[in-house]
């Protein structure tokens, strides 16, 4: 740990040291690095910070300290860290400085996109290290809020190319962040060795320290540098020289009470002054001094406390320890706090920044305060434009907390858990739907507040956490709570009968008669209405009609609802899109599914992620993308759709969800890789049992019939296959029939095969789409004679050939080739199952592929086992850099659309070229290219 003001040498920090120097010397020819620094209070990591800095030489340096009382307040941290680099804004792209305005609160719109947000950091990084090298110093990254943390955390991984450093440094004690910062590179902080520790604490002790003293000492701090520099300001000098020290003052939370002792010692005045540093976390001396004036101090009162080293007065506040400020802020009396946060409020212009106007008022209350609630709440909108959900929920907590009128603050409490609830915080939201079941509710009030409950009871129960109760027990309580909504609010009643199918059909044969009485009820609650026009009466009427009659008679009011859902997203309805967020996994699990419906498919999933990328809605974001991934690997593109699970397994993990296995096991079957997806299935069915989640038992079952057909062993992938088709899992119940049909062919068992196609022509055969139709007539296919045969596997190819379903085709190529092989017509046979090996080699299909390639050889046809990967290959992401510059993308446009910057793009272009051999874009239309 360095003085403030000082540099002496940092002691036992070798290795660290040389870690950071090589950092920031490699950075002009290597592009950008990142380090997590990681350590326990006190250990010297804001030493290394400021070492690093003095390293920089040559570098532009941005610094932020984030703050525990400024938490709450979205981007605060990031505007902290990115306020020198603002006049480089105007070389962001529009949407990127439109984000970014409105983030900062320098400009009025729409919800940014976080995401958007994100890349519009990284731009202005990249653009601020245009002339120089770039070094961002992010100390106590564990009191940042959370929306920074995430965004830098979302800049770290995408940082390649740019001359760009980011060094965080975070305590210990907050794992929290381990979900924020995982995967990035870590520089673990330990107390020094005892040697190094002795002659620290020797160099600072004015006069002597009996030898088994300073031992003792060393081993009680574990070699703690903060710990150890304030032994003289916390223990007599009689007792470290005359050998009877009695230990005390020594660990981190005993140093910090020395602070505490310091700033005690401090005239009044000084110690106000003090406090007011303290609790304004951007250190504007502007500001601090309008403030000292409204408390009626002098800055001629600040000496003191700059004489005892414990704060420093400049262009900045600077305290001489991160654990100085919340020394000084904790030992305040409550009184003194509300006073400097009421001058603080005074003294900030509501006009440029009512948010933390607000936020210090609040601070300031003596007890409820209306006028005060009413700023939070208006406060909370602002909010949530800026920083999302989480953002709003934070403001509209404190408004119900400050709130006088019962009915305001049941209200407020209700919102602010609902909005809790959106951003993934569920305990908080118990905790408001607590303090709403405090006062006296309406009727509509305590059906929502039953709602919400069974909300997260479904989330919970999904979450797979010790303690969870049933998926099926959260369906019958939102069953119950949309039928006491459906007399108080029929909107409400709508929502909750969708969030009830939803949760049913995740039961599913855990609970089968969940969904059809699910469904009846949603169907009662909608029969009055003559002519439904919103997009959710008009789902509800299909999704029961569905489940009761079956594909053909829900199709038109499937159709017409999905169709009106797109209108009202286009013109960017609200109300819809929140409907959408509802409706989500029924529509893309169950209605695209059923209706064979591709482009529907990816549609859904890409408008929910927009929707849950633009609010902040983390709660449903990662489901969302897996969904995403699911069209993925659908198209054969199994690259992408693992970069999006990981992606999807990152967030849940940083917002405390459990990881989804629903995608992650299909994509382990279609890959072919027995291990890692026969641990995969195993772990998914143990996983759905102990859950009661059917629908998982149902999926697993589904990707263990794939991965058996793939290996040729059409036992087990019969079995499978059977045991998943016990139950029709909406979406992907007539994928497995197809499995189904197939083993059961391969082993001769074909009144089996032919009860699968009969069932799948009531879905596949129902469809009218492309890729139904194609699926439905490679089953029948499998069990026509010759002529007829021939024509079904042709249909089936050039129907598929027409969707955007290339496993299918794949498929239908496989089986035809097979098909004709058996048949002796070897050269036709060699043309399909050469195709169907190169699909399946270039997608990554090891089974199907290998067992394209067996088939070749026994038609004569001589074939090498190709690896996937070839060092001569472009990586996934340069193929798909490749490909947007050959459609002819600018550099700015695949940035955005890939969430990366402008540079990184250029440095993958340049790999391009090299590998390909071409030097410019035009050239990339003549040439193809695997990754």
């Amino acid at each position: 740990m360095a003085m403030m003001g000082a540099d002496p040498p940092l002691r036992g920090r070798a290795s660290e040291c040389a870690t950071l120097r090589h950092l920031v010397s490699g950075v002009g020819s290597h592009g950008s690095a990142v380090l997590v620094m990681r350590g326990e209070a006190g250990v010297g990591k804001t030493a290394l910070l400021e070492y690093v800095v003095a390293q920089a030489s040559g570098f532009r340096v941005a610094q932020v300290a984030g703050v525990e009382s400024d938490m709450e307040l979205a981007f605060a941290g990031l505007h902290h860290l990115c306020a020198p680099l603002l006049e480089h804004l105007d070389k962001l792209p529009e949407p990127q400085y439109d984000a970014l305005s409105v983030a900062f609160g320098r400009g009025a719109g729409p919800v940014p996109d976080r995401f958007l947000v994100g890349l519009a950091v990284l731009s202005l990084l990249a653009a601020a290290a245009d002339d120089k090298p770039l070094l961002c110093v992010i100390d106590d990254a564990q009191w940042l809020d959370q929306v920074s943390v995430q965004t830098l955390g979302f800049v770290a991984r995408r940082l390649l190319a740019e001359p760009v450093v980011l060094v965080f440094a975070v305590r210990d004690g907050h794992d929290g962040l381990a979900g924020v910062l995982p995967g990035l590179p870590e520089l673990r902080v330990e107390g020094l060795s005892d040697g190094d520790a002795r002659e620290l604490l020797e160099s600072v002790m004015v006069g002597g320290i009996d030898a088994r003293v300073r031992d003792r000492i060393v081993a009680e701090t574990r070699g703690n540098p903060l710990a150890l520099l304030e032994v003289p300001r916390n223990v007599p000098a009689a007792e470290l020289s005359g050998g009877f020290w009695l230990g005390s003052g020594l660990s981190p939370g005993q140093v910090q009470e020395g602070f505490v002792r310091r700033i005690q010692t401090l005239p009044e005045d000084t110690r106000k002054l003090v406090l007011l540093a303290a609790a304004d976390p951007l250190g504007d001396p502007t500001l601090f001094a309008r403030a000292a004036g409204h408390l009626g101090v002098g800055m001629q009162a600040l000496v003191p406390a700059e004489a005892a080293g414990v704060i420093e007065f400049g262009s900045r506040m600077r305290f001489y320890h991160p654990l100085v400020r919340s020394a000084a802020y904790r030992a305040a009396d409550a009184a003194d706090r509300r006073d400097v946060h009421r001058a603080l409020a005074v003294a900030i212009d509501p006009e440029i920044d009512p948010d933390r106007r607000a936020w210090h008022a609040a601070n300031a209350a003596t007890g409820p305060d209306d006028a005060v609630a009413a700023e939070l709440e208006a406060s909370s909108w602002r909010a949530q434009s800026r920083g999302g959900i989480a953002a709003a929920a934070t403001f509209l907590e404190r408004a119900a907390i400050l709130s006088a009128d019962p009915g305001l603050r049941a209200a407020r409490a209700i919102a602010a858990a609902a909005a809790k609830r959106a951003a993934a915080a569920p305990e908080a939201a118990y905790e408001l739907l607590s303090l709403a079941e405090l006062n006296s509710l309406t009727a509509l009030q305590q059906a929502q507040v039953g709602r919400l409950r069974a909300q997260m009871e479904f989330t919970h129960s999904r979450g797979g956490l010790p303690g969870a109760p049933p998926v099926r027990h959260a369906a019958a309580l939102l069953i119950a709570a949309a039928g006491r909504l459906e007399t108080l609010d029929d909107e409400l009643a709508r929502e909750t009968y969708i969030e009830a199918l939803a949760a049913a059909m995740y039961a599913s044969r855990s609970q089968p008669e969940a969904l059809v009485i699910a469904a009846e009820a949603a169907r009662a609650a909608v029969a009055g209405i003559a002519e439904p026009t919103r997009p959710i009466d008009v789902l509800l009427i299909g999704m029961a009609t569905l489940v009761t009659e079956g594909l053909s008679a829900a199709v038109d009011h499937l159709r017409a609802a999905l169709q009106l859902w797109a209108e009202h997203a286009r013109s960017h309805d609200g109300r819809a899109l929140t409907w959408l967020a509802l409706a989500f996994p029924i529509m893309h699990e169950s209605v695209a599914g059923e209706m064979w419906d591709f482009e529907l498919n990816d549609q859904l999933a890409t408008d929910m992620i927009g929707y849950a990328r633009a609010t902040g809605a983390l709660a449903i974001l990662p489901s969302a993308i897996t969904y995403k991934a699911g069209v993925h690997v659908l198209e054969g593109e199994f690259v992408t759709a693992a970069r999006l699970l990981e992606e999807a397994d990152t967030i849940s993990t940083a917002i405390g969800h459990h990881p989804m296995k629903y995608h992650k096991v299909e994509l382990a079957a279609w890959r072919g890789d027995l291990a890692e997806a026969g641990d995969l299935i195993e772990a998914g069915m143990a996983e759905g049992t102990a859950k009661g989640e059917g629908r998982l038992l149902g999926i697993s079952g589904y990707a263990a019939a794939v991965l058996y057909n793939g290996l040729s062993r059409y036992d087990e992938a019969l079995a499978a296959a059977r045991k998943a088709c016990e139950y029709h899992d909406l979406g992907f119940y007539g994928w497995t029939l197809l499995e189904l049909a197939e083993a059961a062919v391969r082993v001769g068992e074909r009144e089996v095969a032919e009860d699968a196609v009969r069932r799948l022509e009531t879905g596949a055969g129902a469809s009218g789409t492309d890729w139904g139709l194609g699926v439905f007539a490679a089953a029948r296919a499998l069990l026509a004679d010759d002529n007829d045969a021939d024509a079904l596997f042709e249909e089936s190819i050039e129907r598929l050939g027409r969707s955007r379903a290339r496993v299918q085709l794949a498929r239908t190529h496989l089986r035809y080739g097979e098909w004709l092989r058996r048949r002796k017509q070897r050269t036709n046979a060699r043309e399909h199952l050469n195709v169907a090996y190169d699909m399946f080699t270039t997608m990554g299909a090891q089974a199907f592929a290998e067992r394209a390639r067996r088939e070749l050889t026994a038609t004569g046809e001589k074939v090498r086992k190709q690896p996937l990967v070839s060092g001569d290959e472009l990586t996934a992401q340069e193929a798909q850099i490749a490909g947007l510059a050959r459609d002819g993308l600018t550099n700015q446009e695949i940035g955005a659309q890939l969430f990366i910057s402008t540079h990184t793009v250029e440095w993958h272009l340049r790999k391009v070229f090299v590998k390909l051999g071409v030097r410019s874009r035009r050239q990339l239309r003549t040439v193809s290219w695997t990754s």
